[in-house]
């Protein structure tokens, strides 16, 4: 993780703040110098960009969610990995629309986030299911559904809890139900 001076890291918490009430569009340099009371270039001492400040802020989101999954598949009980996994994900980014949004919409810069970090976060997903496909496809289930949950694009009177419940049955290996 990058190491960020404690001015860096009050603006890092200002964006973070800002995005999570209102969304990506409102963090802007403008935006974040007025909630920090300085004005806009002052920031530029800290950070070339709003990029600069968003990978900040998806470096943050992967250490959180890497940390979760990790927690999730080895502390997973009865239930099994998979299904301790998709619900670590899923309570994680609905509480974190935002942000979320933010990690997993559009192109990823990869070479600007911190080295090996990004990989770290989706090791769950291997730990999980032991096949690094099958790591992929539980992920992309987790992704869509969190996706399409956020957005409220399932129909009325949905339930979502037996749809997780299922995509986690599909996913689970036999022998650990």
């Amino acid at each position: 993780m990058r190491v960020l001076s404690p001015r860096a890291r009050e603006i890092a918490a200002t964006a973070r703040m800002v995005l999570e009430a209102e969304g990506s569009e409102a963090v802007t340099m403008r935006r974040l110098a007025a909630e920090l009371g300085i004005r806009a270039p002052s920031l530029y001492k800290h950070f070339a960009s709003k990029q600069a400040v968003e990978t900040v802020l998806i470096d943050a989101a992967l250490l959180e969610v890497g940390i979760l999954g990790h927690r999730a598949v080895a502390e997973a009980g009865e239930e099994g990995p998979v299904v301790s996994l998709l619900r670590a994900y899923r309570s994680n980014c609905v509480a974190h629309p935002h942000l979320y949004r933010l990690v997993t919409n559009g192109h990823l810069r990869r070479a600007d986030l911190t080295p090996g970090l990004e990989s770290w976060a989706g090791t769950p997903w291997f730990l999980a299911t032991g096949e690094p496909y099958r790591a992929q496809a539980l992920w992309a289930f987790a992704h869509g559904t969190v996706s399409l949950e956020i957005d409220q694009r399932f129909l009325d009177g949905s339930d979502l809890d037996l749809t997780w419940a299922a995509g986690g049955a599909a996913f689970s290996d036999p022998k650990d139900s």
